[in-house]
């Protein structure tokens, strides 16, 4: 493991990690723990999303988060973009001068999550896609998310066929970077390597491939390591494993956050796979945000002495 090339985290506590958390958290308070994570080391971090408040009340002060956060020299930042009004907004917040970078679209890999999570079919929703990337042009880097990659709540188990079919789609609209998502975290170890080889060997060399995983039955971290097996060396995570899907949404009873930064990055350091990330400031930044959330998270190793 010891040769294995650096690894590229993108922290998401600051959207996934809070689009569901019941309180709205101020936007000065989300700029300040912005900020620390980009002390951290990350390259890449999730910053906000431009959904619309009705729907998403934590994200109304999407541009003013944008607007509060300096740039960073090598740090890219990311938006989530549902729809094409919200490219239209990061279109908007980049005219300004404090536009994200990075922007993200979503397909679903099955029918039944498409139809329950966006309320449209597979159709629509990439006909919906395929206009977003027409409006965003070359302004920004894509990245493509396909969520329930290996199984849906719904329809059970999704061929990596229909995987494969969906990454070359994005592919064919320019987009550069695909997040693969094990929505319900049901991945294993063997199908995780399985699917990710599967996909480098398929697609060309220059599309980045993203673990986007979640840990709802505590094999996030594990998942993590078989995709790293595979050549994968872009990670989606969160501080304390937060995020997930919504309480209210049947499947997402329980526990369903992200993979933990901490505990991800503790593991590869001492794996010897450089992560870039100073990992006592990644701790304290663990900190912060369960004292801004108000609770205890789910890192494992924020509180590890400096020798752990």
């Amino acid at each position: 493991m010891s040769a294995s090339p650096p690894v590229v985290f993108c922290e998401c506590f600051a959207r996934d990690g809070l689009q569901h958390e019941p309180a709205v958290i101020p936007a000065a308070r989300k700029a300040a723990i912005l900020e620390q994570i980009a002390d951290c080391g990350f390259r890449r971090i999730e910053i906000t999303s431009f959904s619309h408040p009705r729907y998403v009340p934590q994200f109304a002060d999407a541009d003013a988060v944008l607007a509060s956060v300096k740039p960073r020299d090598g740090v890219l930042f990311k938006a989530t973009c549902p729809n094409p009004q919200a490219v239209q907004r990061a279109l908007a917040a980049q005219a300004a001068g404090r536009g994200p970078e990075e922007i993200s679209f979503l397909v679903s890999a099955s029918e039944g999550h498409t139809q329950r999570n966006l309320r449209r079919s597979r159709a629509e929703q990439w006909a919906q896609v395929e206009e977003m990337a027409a409006l965003a042009g070359g302004a920004f880097t894509i990245v493509g998310t396909i969520s329930v990659a290996f199984d849906c709540p719904f329809d059970g188990p999704v061929p990596p066929a229909r995987v494969l079919e969906d990454a070359r789609r994005f592919v064919a609209l320019g987009v550069s970077r695909l997040a693969i998502g094990d929505t319900i975290g049901s991945a294993t170890p063997p199908r995780v390597r399985a699917l990710m080889r599967l996909l480098r060997e398929e697609l060309p060399e220059d599309v980045v491939l993203i673990a986007h995983f979640h840990d709802s039955r505590g094999t996030g971290v594990a998942n993590c390591v078989a995709a790293l097996e595979a050549g994968i060396t872009h990670f989606d995570t969160a501080l304390g494993g937060t995020g997930g899907h919504p309480a209210g949404i049947a499947y997402g009873e329980g526990f369903t956050g992200n993979v933990c930064s901490e505990d991800l990055a503790t593991l590869f350091e001492a794996m010897g796979v450089p992560t870039g990330l100073d990992i006592e400031a990644l701790r304290a930044a663990g900190r912060v945000a369960e004292a801004l959330l108000g609770r205890r998270l789910h890192a494992r190793t924020t509180r590890l002495g400096e020798h752990a």
